[in-house]
């Protein structure tokens, strides 16, 4: 996840309904695997482990983030030990998260194959990234991407790093009209043709809240699983 989003939103990431129904995406995924051990790749406060071991989708979680300011610790949650360390040698987990990563790493391919070549086989991999180049915005600047994808680009990256994909999904496509529309206006009246660094991601009143929690839930009921067309963020669960 993104350290600075984590920042915006403190404590409030475990019920913003970004972060929510993220969740629910990634839990929708990984439902038919047996439950492994999760290491969560630039994992940052590890809110996506920490909701993996909270539905029994995780036997234990290890988070690595290079943003880490120690080298190593661990702590029970939900009965489950997980542990954050700011880097690994030896991989034995059984499922990898890479949520919201590698559109921050230059060599995106050098990066994910690093990974890929350490993992035992059979284990699967689990990513997300920003969705369509068009979209990009000054949020993305704030985030320090380094691109977005299309889910065919993402899925190319994940077979090329050595990997089978499983399955491929776009994801809040139900708002991808509004805020594609809205990233283009501004960028239309943009007079200096630049884009301000700063993050689309708020805490949001209560009510709203729960409303876009409610959209997502219908989105995932209904059209997730057959999604290869259009959404903000692309999904590709693949398997060594």
């Amino acid at each position: 996840m993104d350290v600075k989003e984590d920042q915006i939103l403190g404590a409030s990431v475990n019920t913003h309904w970004y972060y929510v129904s993220k969740s629910k995406a990634i839990q929708m995924l990984l439902r038919s695997l047996s439950e492994g051990n999760v290491l969560d790749v630039g994992a940052g406060s590890g809110v996506f482990s920490k909701l993996l071991l909270e539905t029994d989708l995780a036997a234990s979680a290890r988070c690595v983030d290079t943003a880490y300011p120690f080298d190593e610790k661990s702590e029970i949650h939900h009965n489950k030990t997980i542990s954050f360390v700011k880097s690994v040698e030896n991989i034995d987990e059984t499922v990898i998260l890479m949520i919201d990563v590698l559109e921050h790493i230059e060599d995106d391919h050098a990066f994910l194959k690093h990974y890929v070549d350490r993992i035992p086989d059979g284990s699967y991999v689990l990513m997300s990234v920003p969705a369509f180049r068009f979209l990009w915005s000054g949020h993305d600047i704030f985030l320090e991407h380094k691109r977005r994808y299309t889910l065919s680009e993402l899925e190319t990256l994940a077979k090329n790093s050595g990997l089978k994909v499983i399955r491929g999904r776009y994801f809040f496509g139900l708002l991808f009209p509004l805020i594609a529309l809205i990233r283009l206006i501004n960028r239309l009246l943009l007079k200096t043709g630049k884009l301000s660094a700063k993050s689309d991601l708020k805490r949001s009143p209560g009510f709203i809240n729960q409303l876009l929690i409610n959209v997502h839930n219908f989105e995932l009921k209904t059209l997730f699983h057959l999604n290869r067309m259009a959404g903000l963020t692309a999904f590709c669960l693949a398997q060594k």
